[in-house]
């Protein structure tokens, strides 16, 4: 089954993105973080032997394109630094509205709202490991992740960390060395995909309006060619350090990344 467009707005053309560091974040998380935004965007050069970032982005671009629209360029622009975290540790879904508000308070862009490892959010665990949204009015559209290493690693966090039903395979290793943040990394990636392609709740999605089926999350679980449910896939691997990935971002990275529904093959594709 195909992800049906239902002709709303997509996020195209230039998408000027923010960050708000909810909660102690160390220089090196940022770093992960920030290099694979500045990832996505395609760089121009002959494919690498490996695949990139940036080469995984451009299955959204085809949706663009089906879509008539232009292509999404992402430009890094702000990011916001709350270390003692202005709202408390336990923030309801309208705070994170708010806090996303107060980062971009002009309409349009997106707004990626990062929590910490000690930061609960309402919903976290029990039904989502992130979402998107937007403010009706503005039409801001921000992301909330939250790291998840101590509060649910088997949940939001696998394949890097044992997970809490199905089988227990040997954890993946995480290829920035950090199980939360790469974590992170596979939650903020299928966001952004669900939100540029399904920014307002009706641009292109599968299912119901109401819990939709996005360009990545109509494919969970699958990182490479042969997954089945408790494994990820065949995947690249790194001989320094034995960690697992499926794509080369800037300064470089190593990332996992979750497949994306292929709207020409109508099925989950994978960069390896």
């Amino acid at each position: 089954m195909a992800l049906t467009y239902h002709k709303g707005a997509l996020l195209e053309g230039d998408l000027h993105v923010s960050i708000l560091w909810y909660g102690q974040f160390t220089p090196a998380q940022k770093y992960i973080i920030v290099d694979f935004l500045l990832s996505l965007n395609s760089d121009g050069k002959k494919a690498a032997k490996e695949p990139t970032v940036s080469q995984w982005w451009q299955t959204i671009e085809i949706y663009m394109k089906k879509a008539g629209k232009k292509q999404t360029h992402l430009i890094l622009s702000d990011q916001v630094n709350d270390d003692n975290c202005s709202m408390g540790k336990i923030l309801k879904k309208s705070q994170v509205s708010e806090l996303a508000h107060w980062v971009n308070s002009n309409s349009g862009g997106l707004t990626l709202v990062l929590t910490a490892e000690d930061v609960a959010v309402e919903g976290s665990c029990m039904s989502n490991c992130g979402y998107h949204g937007w403010e009706k009015g503005v039409k801001t559209v921000y992301i909330w992740v939250g790291n998840s290493v101590t509060q649910c690693p088997g949940q939001c966090a696998w394949p890097f960390h044992q997970p809490i039903y199905g089988p227990q395979t040997k954890p993946l290793g995480a290829p920035n060395g950090d199980v939360g943040v790469d974590g992170m990394i596979v939650n903020i990636a299928t966001l952004m995909a669900g939100a540029v392609t399904n920014p307002f709740g009706n641009g292109y999605f599968q299912g119901l309006a109401s819990a939709p089926l996005e360009a990545a999350s109509a494919c969970p679980g699958i990182y490479g060619k042969g997954a089945y449910p408790g494994y990820a896939g065949d995947l690249l691997l790194d001989s320094a350090t034995g960690a697992s990935y499926n794509a080369l971002g800037a300064n470089g990275r190593k990332y996992l990344l979750p497949a994306l529904f292929d709207p020409n093959t109508l099925q989950c594709s994978t960069t390896v």
